[in-house]
């Protein structure tokens, strides 16, 4: 297969690179580097099945030859990103989910959505399944990311109805791994970071709010049974084990030996409470679920970041 993915020098993008790459197949990679990084596809200079354009998304994309699947994987993801950016996270969101869709329809290829949680904003349902159409202030500082996933999720089977192309959405929970940018502002890093530097894990509020976390392995598996299954509507792709963050924090430094601790900060706004996936529809239809242990993932996490604290 000839395999396009956009946001492909991003955490989730690279790893997608490298999976279809391992299986022999053609993969060219677009992406801008506003948040991704040349070095998550430096060990891919001399892979010639690899191919990489930078270009921002949001201008109209040529792509020569056939190919078979395009994957949308570009946008902002982690809040800092999206709030530092808050303009190209709404366009890529828009346009580039239309051109990335067009380059689909051009060329007959399965398109697939890289769709986040965020849809579901500050759930009042819980655990969020699928059918459950959010909580969101579009108008909050998070809402440029939420409101952007959740036009792009419109604007794809908005495609699929209307010229018949063959979608997939993947709704994407915390996810974590190598690759992970140091200063993204995600839980994941920002904990490992403190702790690799011996500092006090900051909590906002008082700690109790939930997340799940799934190790990118988990994640692209996932991406991969829906790229290839006949679901059309969206499918959850997360860890259903849910713990708090104050848990979460004491974890990191217990794996690192930070006895720094945890210190305690303010809120952000329209910080979800509670975020936890039901992937029954996962379960029953991809026959996936997530087999990494968080200490497995974690441990993982921990060396690549260390790795890279220590070149600085």
């Amino acid at each position: 297969m000839r395999i396009f993915i956009t946001g492909g020098a991003g955490f989730i993008g690279s790893h997608l690179c490298d999976y279809f790459l391992a299986r022999d197949h053609h993969v060219i990679a677009m992406d801008n580097f506003i948040t991704g990084s040349p070095d998550n596809i430096a060990h891919l200079a001399n892979e010639p099945r690899f191919e990489f354009i930078e270009q921002d998304v949001t201008k109209f994309i040529d792509v020569p030859g056939h190919i078979d699947a395009v994957l949308h994987f570009a946008s902002p993801a982690s809040p800092k990103s999206y709030l530092d950016f808050p303009i190209q996270t709404m366009k890529v969101g828009a346009l580039g989910t239309h051109n990335a869709l067009g380059v689909a329809r051009a060329k007959g290829a399965r398109f697939l959505l890289a769709s986040t949680s965020e849809v579901y904003g500050d759930p009042l349902v819980h655990p969020q399944r699928e059918d459950y159409w959010g909580n969101v202030n579009p108008i909050g500082p998070r809402g440029v990311y939420d409101e952007a996933k959740r036009f792009a999720e419109a604007m794809t089977l908005a495609y699929h109805r209307q010229h018949k192309l063959e979608t997939r959405i993947v709704r994407i929970f915390n996810t974590y791994g190598p690759r992970n940018a140091l200063d993204d502002g995600r839980v994941v890093p920002n904990f490992v970071g403190q702790a690799l530097r011996g500092e006090p894990l900051t909590v906002h509020g008082d700690g109790s709010q939930t997340r799940s976390f799934t190790y990118v392995s988990d994640l692209v598996e996932g991406i991969v049974r829906l790229l290839r299954s006949d679901e059309l509507l969206p499918v959850n792709i997360g860890n259903p084990n849910e713990m708090t963050i104050k848990q979460f924090a004491e974890r990191i430094n217990a794996l690192t030996g930070n006895k720094a601790g945890i210190v305690y900060k303010n809120r952000p706004v329209d910080d979800p409470a509670r975020r936890n996936p039901d992937i029954t529809k996962a379960r029953t239809i991809l026959g996936w679920e997530p087999q990494v242990s968080l200490d497995a993932g974690l441990e993982e996490t921990i060396a690549y970041f260390d790795a890279r604290m220590q070149k600085v």
